[in-house]
């Protein structure tokens, strides 16, 4: 009888702790991930080829590619593309046409729009760029 009596006390108490230890944890604050933010890389507009999808000076469509060398290549559909320079030093941007620098603001950078405004000697020129879209290279009929 005493054994019983005892066993009955055990499995009582162990009950009795563990309903205390549910109902502590569940008046506990949520746990916090430590788990670290997953890191973004930082946007490039470096080796992506980028359309003029609105500008009052430029025509939409002119297609524009920093290659990372420091070639600057401009395309137009109705033109002959041309070829100048750029640098960047990580604050200011600066772009060579037919010779000529230009200063030029980036205002916004994004993985979807770059957003431009150079200072050109005959004003300043706003351009926002968007990702040219990627097609399949041309074949060539046998």
């Amino acid at each position: 009888m005493k054994r019983l009596l005892l066993a009955l006390l055990v499995l009582g108490g162990c009950s009795q702790s563990s309903t205390q230890t549910t109902t502590e944890a569940s008046k506990a604050p949520p746990a916090e991930s430590s788990a670290p933010a997953p890191a973004t890389e930082p946007v490039s507009f470096v080796n992506r080829v980028w359309k003029v999808a609105e500008s009052a000076q430029v025509e939409p469509g002119q297609l524009y590619v920093f290659l990372s060398e420091s070639t600057l290549v401009m395309a137009s559909p109705h033109g002959t593309p041309a070829f100048g320079s750029w640098s960047y030093d990580g604050t200011h941007l600066r772009m060579i046409e037919e010779s000529i620098p230009y200063d030029v603001d980036i205002v916004s950078l994004t993985a979807n729009e770059f957003r431009i405004k150079s200072h050109n000697p005959g004003g300043i020129v706003e351009m926002r760029l968007v990702p040219a879209e990627e097609s399949a290279p041309a074949r060539m009929a046998p």
